[in-house]
Formats: structure tokens, sequence, C-alpha cells
């Protein structure tokens, strides 16, 4: 997604095309479509780029014919389990972006959609990269304040309708070609807040939230966690919490912030995966050599003082293309602290943090 042209978005859906076969040639085995640099969408877009490739879809960069504007256009597998997700998807998009009808809230703007050759296609404004680009860049913390602020925006916007994004990263929120102007975008996994479902993968691992791991009931309060873990990756250009397995992530956040507490664990569905009778934590790692996993318990203290932790692990991964990076400034930890809090209901909410004193 590329360039920052601003366009409504349209509520005319074409309806899906069955007489299209999964094994044309336009298709590969799996009902991605096979891409053409050069090719012209729909008699109007014409194709300059691939940008990417999900498991929903792939992404190219096209120009408009008709605007002459930059855009980006998410291809639908050609599947009826990922149709039925992008349609979701356009539903959810259409609702964000009429309740924002003078584009202040940060969200993509959806243009349009329309159906070729058997696949659904999704048109957003263009914009000049994602997030995950601009990591290594070692941004100012006045850069990384007035992005965070546009971020709590787009959260409190999604909130106020009702919608939880559910993968929440750096790839997926993308800036324009000044960096100084973001819009939170690829709701492919976002829903409705009633409609979510307990599942120990949901958003991507490094962002998720404990509450998810363990198997609790889940709110708005994981997409301020992603929020956290990607500030904070802003911040220092490495990931916050590397893990490798769900169990590996636990690990992880409990040795920075502490143990998860016991009245959380007790309600958790998936528990017992990652805890014994008592509560105390299993690691299960990998030998290196042999492959078996062995398993072994480690006891964390009660989270005491997470702002000091919190400070020095900015510091400590801070990444190394920066000579001498400076401290962080307490009320950046402290809000990151605030979205950091294990418990998922004292987690401080979107609209909160707006008003916290690191953007005054």
């Amino acid at each position: 997604m590329f360039a920052d042209p601003r366009s409504a978005p349209s509520e005319s859906i074409a309806v899906i095309d069955d007489s299209i076969d999964i094994n044309s040639n336009y298709d590969d085995a799996e009902g991605y479509y096979r891409t053409v640099i050069g090719q012209v969408f729909d008699e109007r877009y014409h194709i300059q780029a691939s940008l990417g490739k999900g498991v929903f879809s792939t992404v190219v960069r096209a120009v408009d014919t008709a605007t002459n504007e930059p855009v980006a256009i998410k291809i639908i597998r050609n599947n009826s389990v990922m149709y039925k997700a992008g349609m979701k998807e356009i539903s959810i998009l259409q609702l964000l972006n009429r309740t924002d009808p003078d584009d202040m809230c940060h969200v993509i703007r959806l243009v349009r959609s329309f159906q070729y050759r058997g696949h659904l296609c999704l048109v957003f404004e263009g914009m000049s990269c994602d997030m995950r680009t601009v990591i290594k860049t070692r941004m100012t913390i006045a850069e990384i304040r007035d992005l965070a602020h546009q971020l709590f925006l787009a959260l409190a916007h999604l909130e106020n309708n009702h919608v939880l994004h559910a993968d929440l990263k750096p790839d997926n929120i993308f800036l324009n070609k000044a960096h100084t102007s973001l819009k939170l975008g690829d709701l492919g996994s976002a829903s409705d807040i009633s409609d979510n479902e307990i599942t120990p993968y949901l958003a991507s691992r490094f962002y998720r939230a404990p509450e998810i791991i363990v198997g609790l009931p889940y709110s708005y309060a994981v997409d301020i966690w992603s929020a956290a873990c990607t500030l904070a990756e802003l911040y220092t250009g490495r990931v916050l919490f590397p893990g490798s397995t769900n169990n590996n992530m636990l690990k992880l956040i409990m040795q920075l912030r502490g143990k998860l507490p016991h009245k959380l664990l007790r309600k958790g569905l998936f528990t017992n995966s990652h805890f014994d009778e008592k509560l105390e934590f299993q690691s299960r790692e990998s030998n290196k050599l042999t492959g078996k996993i062995t398993t072994k318990s480690i006891t964390f203290p009660n989270g005491t003082n997470t702002i000091r932790d919190l400070r020095s692990a900015l510091l400590s991964s801070a990444s190394p293309i920066a000579i001498s990076p400076p401290p962080p400034p307490p009320a950046f930890v402290d809000l990151l602290d605030k979205m950091l809090n294990l418990n998922p209901e004292k987690r401080i909410s979107a609209q909160a943090a707006l008003n916290h004193p690191f953007f005054n």
C-alpha cells in the first residue's frame, strides 16, 4: 500500500462468479491469483508490483487509470471460506469508514470492491510502506509520540464501533511517504466484539496478549497489548517478546512483567497446558541436539518493580544501529507499563491513553 489518496468507500459489492474454476490458469493450486505485472484489472487498475502474500490473499500495487491515483488491491483467494472472510472485512471497513466521514480516525480507506476472474478484490487507498519497513530507522521519541497518538485514535474508533482488530502489529500499520501519518489496516482478522471465540492462536504470536494464550475471554485490551509491543519495537528496533511458542511467550512475558495473577489462571481454558495444579509455570523447551522436549518448573515473582524492569528492557534491547540510545522518557515507559498490565481489566483503554501525560 503506498501514497495517500483519499476516497470514500463504495457500498457496491459484486456477486462471486462460481463459473471460474479454481484449477484455471489464472489460479495456482491453492487458489491464489497468478499476478502478472502490467496486467489491467477490471479495465481500470494497472498492476505495477506484488506487495505480499498472506493466508487470505495476495496484495498488489496498482495505478487507478480512472483517477491516476496509486492504490493497493487485496486479491482474496478463490476459496469459499476466504471469500466469506473477505466479505466480512468489507463490511467492517465500510462501517469504520462510514462512521469516520472526514477521515480523522486513521483507519485505512476502502475505495471499492469488485470481482475479477472469480476473485473478490478490495481496493484501498495507497500508502508508502508499512511500519515494519521503518522499525530499523530509529525514530525520535517525538515521531513515535505522533504515531502513537494516531494509533490510539484508530483503536478508539474501532472500540466505538464495537470492532476488535485482533492482528495489530507493525506489518498492518501503514505510513505515508513522510512517515508522519499512519493508517491501521488489514482487518481480515477483525470481528464484532460479540463474535469473539476463545482460541490460543488469535493475533500474531509476538503480539499476542497473555489472556489469549491461557484461554480467557478477551476484549479490546488484546489490541492494546499488541499496540504496546508495537510501540516498544518502534522505539528499540527489536521485538519485545520474541517467543518461539505460546509457552515460550508466557515465559518471556512473566520474566518481564511478573507472574500472571492466580485468579486469572484459574479461569483460563488452556491454563493446564502451561501450569501445573499448583499454578507453577511449566517451561517446555526443545533440546537443540536431540529435539526432545523437556519440562522445567519456573517460579516467577509477582509484578513489583515493573516500571523499572520495563525501562531496563527498553534500554537493553535497543537496536545496535543506535550508538548511544537515549533513555526512554518516564512518561513513555509509564504508558507502556499501563498497556502491558497482565490483568486485561486493568489495562489502559485507547481513549484513556489519549489523555496520558505522554501526549502532553
